[in-house]
């Protein structure tokens, strides 16, 4: 497996400051496949000065120039798909036709997003006798989780790029070599030297300095609440800017006259997917307790189909989890929901192969909303299902954790469906099993972050604003 053996910074591959090295492990057989440094604060601070020089003439640069630059890194991408969708699947274990369709589709998608609006976004308006100025905020410290490594990374980059900020990058420490292989592909998309940075390290030594760095306008992090409170605090310290895209609990709610099988089946999808390590994962499905059983048969069923096994088979749906901090993680909540009381209708904490991180596909029943498994995130293969005797109950269940980031809603119509989202505190609702749209508003409500990824509403977190009166 290819990997750099330095850091990317002011446009080249450098010698990193420090010795020590991260092993990267295939979680599918636990064997080592690369290994790549483990960044310095010297590192971050040489990273973020590079992106200091280099950001007046990137900020000055017409921002069509800017939206062509990222529509030749979105074709770089394209071009190098199966090279980066191969590593995703090496270093994550997502099986390939995944990793192809989703970890490097969508992105593709999200970078295709912004080469069209960098070029027809609205950085000036007048209003009254004022011009207000839409300003690039300066140099953006980005910090991405291993769950979506190349989707997490694009989502920040692009607008920031759009928008006329610099940026270092801080990729998570389990999957880094999809991080180098972006940091290749910037560099031969043309992009000037030192307006992208890669830093590869861990959180508390990489992503703590670069949190904390001075030279550093604003901090966009993507991971667990609790690091995300960390991240905002030292943000606060230095009144600095902080995006934060965090936990998720989210709810599927599927009211009564929903198609009840497409519905669940779609769900336990949702669930299964990534094996489970989706921040909106559709987590606590939402039954009425007249359709309670047979729901949970459906859901039983279904989790059956995930057959577990080599992510370079074709025929796996589901890989492994992707270090054995998390597979532990998972089985431990697991195990708790059994000590709770829930009813384990699929799957469980036994390891169903001796090899691998893996997590068998695992379904609760008798699940009540007070229970761990329903009000934590877990973020494996699990789901958990909750029965509701009323819409009421139902949007309390909904409502009833720290969360707000995803959530679902099944109806017999689109109105009665729509009727309910708008009641739930939740950044984004799927309507009878609404598509991804790259072009809409992703983030949480409560302890699920702060701001907003994707579309012009992600744009316009990188930006600052300016008003002239005359």
């Amino acid at each position: 497996m290819k990997a750099h053996d330095g850091m990317y910074i002011g446009g080249e591959w450098r010698a990193a400051l420090g010795h020590d090295r991260i092993e990267v492990l295939n979680p599918a057989d636990e064997r080592p496949i690369a290994s790549v440094p483990a960044g310095t604060a010297e590192d971050v601070d040489a990273a973020v000065r590079a992106a200091r020089a280099a950001f007046p003439a990137w900020a000055a640069t017409a921002p069509a120039e800017r939206a062509a630059l990222i529509g030749a890194l979105r074709d770089v991408l394209v071009a190098r798909k199966g090279e980066i969708a191969g590593t995703i699947t090496a270093e994550l274990g997502s099986p390939l036709g995944f990793s192809e369709m989703v970890h490097v589709g969508a992105p593709i998608a999200v970078a295709s997003s912004y080469a069209e609006l960098g070029a027809s976004y609205a950085f000036e308006e007048r209003i009254g006798n004022s011009t207000v100025l839409l300003e690039p905020v300066g140099v953006v410290g980005a910090i991405t989780p291993w769950n979506y490594p190349l989707h997490q990374i694009v989502a920040k980059v692009a607008p920031a790029l759009a928008a006329g900020c610099t940026i270092v990058l801080k990729p998570a420490e389990d999957t880094p070599l999809t991080a180098q292989l972006f940091a290749d592909a910037v560099h031969e998309a043309g992009i000037p030297a030192g307006v992208f940075n890669l830093v590869t390290g861990t959180g508390p030594v990489a992503g703590q300095a670069l949190a904390a760095h001075e030279g550093v306008d604003l901090v966009s992090f993507t991971g667990s609440t609790a690091v995300g409170k960390q991240i905002g605090a030292t943000a606060g310290a230095a009144v600095k800017r902080v995006a934060l895209e965090l936990g998720g609990k989210s709810a599927n709610v599927i009211l009564p006259g929903a198609d009840l099988a497409k519905a669940v089946a779609a769900g336990v999808g949702h669930v299964m997917n990534n094996a489970g390590q989706s921040c909106n994962a559709l987590t606590r499905m939402l039954v009425h307790r007249d359709e309670y059983e047979e729901a949970v048969s459906l859901a039983a069923a279904a989790a059956a189909k995930y057959a577990s096994g080599d992510p370079l088979d074709p025929g796996t749906r589901l890989g492994p989890v992707v270090s054995s901090k998390q597979r532990d993680r998972v089985r431990g909540f697991i195990t708790k929901g059994v000590e709770e009381g829930a009813r384990l209708v699929a799957g469980g904490p036994e390891a169903p192969h001796e090899q691998g991180y893996f997590i068998a596909p695992t379904v609760f029943a008798d699940v009540t909303p007070g229970m761990t498994i329903a009000q934590e995130e877990i973020f494996g293969p699990v789901l958990s299902i909750l029965s509701y005797e009323d819409q009421a109950e139902a949007l309390a269940i909904a409502n009833g954790t720290d969360y707000g980031l995803g959530g679902a809603v099944w109806a017999a119509d689109e109105e009665t469906a729509v009727a309910f989202a708008r009641l739930m505190d939740t950044g984004q609702v799927d309507i009878n099993g609404g598509r991804f749209n790259p072009l809409a508003p992703f983030g949480g409500y409560k302890k699920s972050g702060v701001g907003r990824e994707l579309g012009p509403h992600g744009l316009a977190e990188y930006l600052q604003t300016k008003s002239l009166q005359f």
